[in-house]
């Protein structure tokens, strides 16, 4: 018995040990075929917009802004329609909240290409045809602070650019934001909810300030998730971003990711350029890693919170 117990913790340490090999060995090949771009331009690259390569000047810049713009957009229109599918979900009956939970699941079997097509074909002429004129002619009318920028008063654009991208970013983490969202709040107590509905409060009530908020740390974490997914999100943004190498000018505007950007040049890239995109590469993972310990913060902040409260 211990001779297995011991087999099974060092097959366990040599499976973490493995992972952490993987992950210093994408650092280092990626820190490794990047040292001449950042040798060239140093941090400048961070802050460049340039992207020619007929006179090797590589800039970041346009890139990193696209990536947060599609990423700040899905979130903004995924994270209230993810709460809300959630909250419906675990308030139903069970004979209803099945046949829906696996109607939101089945979202995150669709490949990405398939919500890239479904963009080209479907929502793009959408967006050119009746969403943008809409949203210029009606709140255009109000004169926002940038909200030439915002809205296209200049132009409703071709269907393409980052409002489309940030759309089909939505659909696509929408299920995984939902389901983790859901799975925290069906963990609620019931004692809780029965002692909410016995001093009368509404349903509305008991959703709002006893479900959501004894779940608020799987919602924050829900959100994280997502947010991750849509950082390096490649084919379906690929399709309908418009795929220009300039920072964003609107919310209409064509541009670019990173993701979208290594997908586009890497075939072809040689030299300086080859060296400018694997360090795009490396901006990314570490965006990635930066989000991930933030997550682990300020779980870590609201479970050491929760614990001085009680």
């Amino acid at each position: 018995m211990q001779r297995t117990d011991t087999m099974f913790r060092y097959t366990c340490l040599g499976g973490a040990a493995l992972a952490l090999l993987l992950l210093a060995g994408i650092l280092a090949q990626l820190g490794l075929h990047s040292a001449p771009a950042w040798q060239h331009f140093g941090l400048s690259f961070l802050w460049g917009s340039d992207w020619d390569p007929a006179t090797d000047s590589y800039g970041a810049l346009p890139h990193i802004l696209g990536t947060l713009l599609t990423t700040a957009i899905s979130l903004v229109l995924a994270i209230p329609l993810a709460l809300a599918v959630a909250l419906f979900i675990t308030e139903v009956p069970d004979w209803l909240s099945r046949p829906l939970s696996h109607c939101i699941d089945l979202l995150a079997a669709i490949p990405s290409v398939i919500y890239g097509m479904w963009g080209l074909f479907v929502l793009v002429p959408l967006m050119q045809e009746q969403v943008q004129p809409f949203l210029a002619e009606t709140l255009g009318l109000i004169h926002l602070p940038g909200g030439a920028w915002l809205l296209g008063e200049e132009g409703y654009g071709s269907g393409f650019g980052f409002l489309t991208a940030g759309v089909i970013l939505a659909l696509m983490v929408l299920p995984y934001i939902s389901a983790v969202m859901r799975d925290v709040l069906r963990m609620t107590p019931p004692m809780l909810r029965e002692s909410a509905y016995g001093l009368g409060c509404t349903r509305l009530e008991v959703t709002r300030d006893v479900v959501a908020r004894y779940g608020i740390r799987g919602i924050i974490g829900g959100i994280f998730i997502g947010l991750g997914r849509a950082l390096g999100e490649t084919m379906a943004v690929l399709f309908v971003i418009g795929n220009l190498m300039e920072s964003p000018a609107g919310l209409y505007s064509c541009g670019t990711t990173i993701a979208a950007t290594l997908a586009n040049n890497f075939a072809e890239a040689t030299g300086l350029q080859q060296s400018a995109l694997f360090a795009l590469g490396l901006v990314l993972l570490l965006m990635s890693f930066s989000i991930q310990l933030l997550t682990r913060y300020y779980l870590g902040r609201t479970a050491a919170r929760r614990g001085e409260n009680h």
